[in-house]
């Protein structure tokens, strides 16, 4: 008895993610936590005077990464109310991609600074700003990534365990 052939991790990206929508919410899911873990790993390096990242400030005004986030994110809805890059219609389907991934980006951004919003004033370092926070962002993205792209990642998970069983 031969076994199954085997599947590339593109070929199973492409057999569970058929449905555009599905792919556009995974790709959100998914840079939103990778961004909410680089942005935090380039504020603590800043905070501790580690590496080249330095906070940016116009006319001595410190520009926290929440205002690119919120421009991002305005930018996006925007292109999706023109209906560009949504997966509606003729439009590319690497249009709807590139989207999905700035709006994640984009709301990582701005959710990762979410105690700036509700306190109007900087407790990125206090626990109040931080502890509550850290919690809600890493669970609700950890738990749409396995919404969205569970069936793809435990695929390719069992592929990738049976390439180091040969």
């Amino acid at each position: 008895m031969s076994a199954a052939p085997r599947k590339t991790p593109a070929a199973l990206y492409r057999l569970h993610f058929r449905d555009t929508r599905r792919e556009r919410l995974f790709l959100s899911s998914l840079s939103f936590f990778v961004t909410f873990f680089v942005i935090r790993g380039i504020t603590h390096a800043i905070h501790a005077g580690v590496g080249p990242f330095h906070n940016l400030a116009i006319a001595g005004t410190h520009l926290h990464h929440l205002v690119w986030g919120i421009l991002l994110v305005l930018a996006v809805g925007y292109v999706w109310l023109l209906q560009i890059g949504t997966g509606i219609g003729a439009v590319s389907r690497r249009a709807s991609n590139v989207t999905a991934l700035l709006y994640g980006i984009g709301a990582a951004l701005t959710m990762d600074e979410f105690a700036l919003w509700l306190r109007l004033e900087d407790v990125y370092w206090d626990s109040e700003g931080r502890l509550s926070i850290d919690a809600v962002i890493l669970f609700g993205a950890l738990l749409s990534i396995g919404i969205w792209g569970g069936p793809f990642l435990r695929a390719l998970l069992r592929e990738a365990a049976h390439v180091l069983r040969r």
